[in-house]
């Protein structure tokens, strides 16, 4: 098989391109820059992406890139909304005039739940979404027009939603890389303390070459039209997750809670259900919180150059 991965450079996008890569896919890279082995592409170019399709003829194209952190939507909801929703429609109505046949994946994200309160040890698909952020409303936004590409014109379109992911490349801005490149700063002695927030809830953590071999199995088995949550089906308290990270680390760690980081969460446990996806695909997690932990502190102590 043939596919295209828009935003492939990125922390899930080059994950994923070596999971299809090494499962013999033939990869289509595609990214704003180009490189020797990348190709320039702007998902706010229609005319651009139809003449990409037509030249390298996918079998199936897989969306990741767009606008991904919360925090700079409520800065930038208009740039949110134009790179997530109208991108995702840009591919769709190119795949739509040059081969509707081809399967398009929608990256979606478990943020379209919004606040589930006492809902969240048990997330499944079918839970009404409230998506309370303008990165959740465009992720939600792009999901209905896929579902309606699907219903309308009989298109070939599946649609994830990713729950918490953790490995090596993950940036600042997520718990763990958080954690882990904190520490890995505090190893290489360039800061004295590690700040944390509230550390109560608890989260389902994948690791990203899990998520990215779901992807690959909803590429090859997938029903079209459905919505499939990526999750390990297990939840962990940030607690038990720094305490983990603390106990890898070659020098005492001080952490010290800061403040401004204390928010309150209004959902203390949030645990994805994952049965349908395994129902279609036969995807179970294979690699645990530890794992997770321990790629992602190597990954951070390689960037900081610290030796092991």
């Amino acid at each position: 098989m043939k596919a295209l991965i828009t935003g492939s450079s990125g922390f899930i996008g080059s994950h994923l391109t070596a999971e299809l890569m090494t499962n013999g896919y033939e990869v289509v890279k595609c990214d704003l820059k180009s490189t020797d082995d990348t190709i320039g592409m702007d998902i706010m170019d229609q005319e651009m992406i139809q003449r990409v399709l037509e030249v390298h003829k996918p079998d199936v194209v897989i969306n990741m890139a767009g606008q991904a952190n919360v925090g700079i939507s409520w800065k930038k909801p208009q740039l949110t909304v134009h790179l997530n929703t109208v991108g995702l429609i840009n591919i769709l109505e190119a795949v739509r005039a040059v081969n509707p046949k081809i399967r398009v994946i929608a990256v979606g994200s478990s943020d379209e739940y919004g606040s589930l309160e006492e809902r969240g040890a048990n997330v499944t698909e079918d839970i009404p979404v409230k998506p309370i952020t303008p990165y959740a409303i465009s992720k939600q936004a792009q999901e209905l027009f896929a579902q309606l590409y699907v219903r309308s014109y009989g298109m070939d379109v599946c649609m994830i939603r990713l729950f918490n992911l953790g490995g090596p490349g993950q940036a600042k801005g997520y718990m763990i890389s958080d954690f882990a490149s904190g520490i890995a700063e505090i190893e290489a002695g360039k800061k004295e303390y590690l700040f944390v927030g509230n550390l109560e809830s608890a989260r389902d953590f994948t690791h990203v070459k899990d998520a990215c071999r779901a992807v690959r199995l909803i590429a090859e088995s997938g029903h079209a039209g459905e919505v499939y949550n990526i999750s390990s089906g297990t939840t962990h308290k940030a607690q038990e997750v720094l305490d983990k990270l603390v106990s890898m680390a070659n020098k005492p760690i001080e952490v010290r809670q800061d403040p401004a980081r204390m928010r309150p969460s209004d959902t203390p446990v949030v645990c994805g259900n994952h049965d349908k996806l395994t129902a279609h695909t036969g995807w179970q997690p294979e690699l645990g919180l530890d794992q997770i932990l321990a790629d992602t502190l190597k990954y951070w102590r390689t960037k900081i150059e610290i030796p092991e």
